[in-house]
């Protein structure tokens, strides 16, 4: 059913006020076949309202996406593939996987969001990327109400990339995901320090399993990222950027601490809250907005702040960066 005007300050995690003109939610393809029908254009999808900043009301036809469903489709020794709906919520699906000792994806604990919308953004963290275990998925066209089902190299994943933030965004609603996870001998991740000192901070000294990682990153995100239900926030705004090893080279001449991932073809990873925060913005507060007090990666909305202050902030954060680091961050989010 076709709703006008709707509200959507409950449906984004940075708690901004804008509506849709026409509005629906869409449990099945007949669902979307039906909305899509009437004409009204443009269309866009709405998962969790996590990853998105609202800056005006929208036009034409915003769908919200509820299609849901977990079943486990094929098995084999040491793995499954599970179906999963796009509209089902991403951490509470982690968690039936750890309870159900499936693994693969623990190290993506507490990402919020829906499973539609983790291959389009290829959600990763501690890691582990969406790629790692992405089989396939079906999607719905949006102008025609087909489905099609894309593979992994259709997808073309890239670092919180693939084509649908290309060549096919905005064209489909994704209806469903297959991931494979494993049964047995899980292939446990503790790459990323934080894991293995929150490890011990718990009290784990036994070879850690898929649910002590769980647990671990639950800990890790909720001491270093706001809650949306007090603080508003959408998550990391901006990409870590990834750039040629010379550009660390001469970021380390001045400050020989600075941190830095290797990455393949002589290119570095590097965090792009460490560079945030050497600008003087980490805890910094600029109107209703500002950057959270322990992690700078994070604008918040202190309250009453509009789409068009924190987008502005972003801005101001992007060409401090730029200026002293001559390094241009890119936003994470998905700006509306």
């Amino acid at each position: 059913m076709l709703e006008q005007n709707k509200e959507l300050l409950p449906f984004n995690t940075f708690g901004l006020a804008a509506k849709a003109a026409h509005y629906a939610v869409v449990s099945s393809t007949s669902d979307v076949r039906a909305a899509i029908q009437g004409g009204i254009r443009p269309i866009r999808v709405l998962g969790g309202g996590s990853n998105i900043l609202f800056t005006q009301n929208m036009e034409g036809l915003l769908l919200k996406n509820e299609i849901m469903g977990k079943e486990i489709v094929r098995r084999w020794p040491n793995r499954v593939h599970v179906r999963v709906g796009g509209g089902e919520n991403w951490h509470q699906f982690v968690q039936w996987a750890v309870e159900n000792n499936l693994g693969g994806i623990e190290n993506l604990s507490l990402i919020p969001g829906t499973v539609g919308a983790s291959p389009i953004q290829n959600i990763g963290a501690y890691g582990v990327e969406i790629k790692d275990v992405f089989v396939r998925l079906r999607a719905i066209d949006l102008e025609t109400g087909k489905e099609r089902v894309f593979n992994q190299k259709e997808c073309a994943f890239g670092y919180r990339d693939s084509i649908f933030k290309r060549e096919a965004k905005g064209r489909y609603l994704i209806k469903e995901v297959v991931f494979s996870l494993t049964t047995q001998q899980h292939r446990i991740n503790t790459s990323y320090g934080d894991i293995s000192k929150t490890l011990e901070t718990l009290g784990i000294t036994t070879p850690p399993t898929i649910a002590d990682i769980s647990r671990a990153v639950v800990y890790i995100r909720s001491i270093k990222l706001p809650d949306p239900q007090k603080i508003g926030n959408c998550g990391s705004f901006f990409k870590n950027p990834e750039l040629p090893a010379a550009v660390l080279t001469d970021i380390r001449r001045e400050y020989p601490q600075a941190p830095g991932y290797d990455l393949p073809d002589n290119r570095v990873k590097i965090p792009a809250g460490w560079l945030i925060e050497q600008c003087g913005w980490k805890g910094k507060r600029v109107g209703n907005t500002g950057c959270y007090e322990k992690q700078a990666l994070v604008l918040v909305n202190h309250g009453g702040a509009t789409g068009s202050e924190a987008l502005q902030l972003a801005r101001d954060i992007i060409a401090s960066v730029k200026a002293r680091f001559g390094v241009e961050l890119e936003p994470e989010v998905n700006i509306w």
